[in-house]
């Protein structure tokens, strides 16, 4: 596929979400360049800013690979999600603008329709497009930038499990809209911290120390070559 020099550094991440690149794979210049239809210094520039992001670690004679956080890290951003959602949505009742209303407004009453419908599919994508709006609203770059890459993290090294109710998620998500539209701070930042501690209360982590060991002793076992037992009978 062929995307513009300045989305590498998004494509490689969001491939490395989605598991296209493994954990602890290498990631090669030239071949990235090739996959992404770019040259290499954007696929240069790109692996720095994921190293910074925590998404790719350089490892000596190996050079950049996939980084591979342990379970401390996962349980860390979760807690950093935890203190950091709430003051997002804090900054966003006392610093939206209208066109951040409009369109929080808008993925609410969509997101509540699904929900209702039970379109499932669309409803994590629509969720991720709140909460970076969200984000944005709270006219804090750093902060911003902060959350949506937790999110990314977050979504990289935990998967949703569990029965929530999407209408129910998506009524918190009308709640937390409202307090931001009367600029109610102080209720904002209380129905995003029971949001975000619901939400984190159904993430469990794609990979443990455990299964990771017993996955790649079966890669192992699986890509070593059968012995010929018929040549050593003779």
């Amino acid at each position: 596929m062929r995307i513009p020099a300045h989305s590498v550094c998004t494509a490689i991440r969001d491939d490395i979400v989605s598991g296209v690149h493994e954990r602890g794979g290498r990631l090669t210049e030239e071949l990235l360049a090739r996959r992404y239809g770019v040259s290499r210094v954007p696929v240069r520039e790109a692996l720095r800013t994921l190293e910074a992001e925590g998404f790719v670690v350089t490892r000596r004679h190996a050079g950049a690979c996939v980084a591979e956080p342990t379970e401390q890290e996962g349980a860390d951003l979760l807690e950093m999600r935890l203190l950091l959602e709430p003051l997002g949505a804090l900054r966003a009742a006392q610093r939206r603008t209208e066109a951040h209303l409009k369109v929080l407004r808008g993925l609410v009453r969509l997101g509540q329709e699904r929900a209702r419908q039970g379109h499932g599919d669309d409803l994590r994508s629509l969720g991720g497009w709140f909460h970076e709006t969200l984000a944005q609203a709270s006219g804090s770059p750093a902060l911003t930038s902060t959350l949506i890459r937790l999110r990314h993290k977050i979504g990289w090294m935990y998967e949703v499990r569990g029965t929530r109710d999407p209408v129910e998620c998506w009524t918190e998500h009308g709640a937390i809209v409202d307090a931001v539209v009367r600029g109610d701070g102080e209720r904002a930042r209380a129905v995003m911290a029971l949001h975000t501690e619901r939400a984190t209360a159904a993430h469990r982590l794609r990979f443990t120390a455990g299964a990771e060991r017993a996955d790649r002793a079966e890669r192992v076992r699986n890509s070593q070559h059968p012995v010929n037992t018929a040549s050593l009978r003779h």
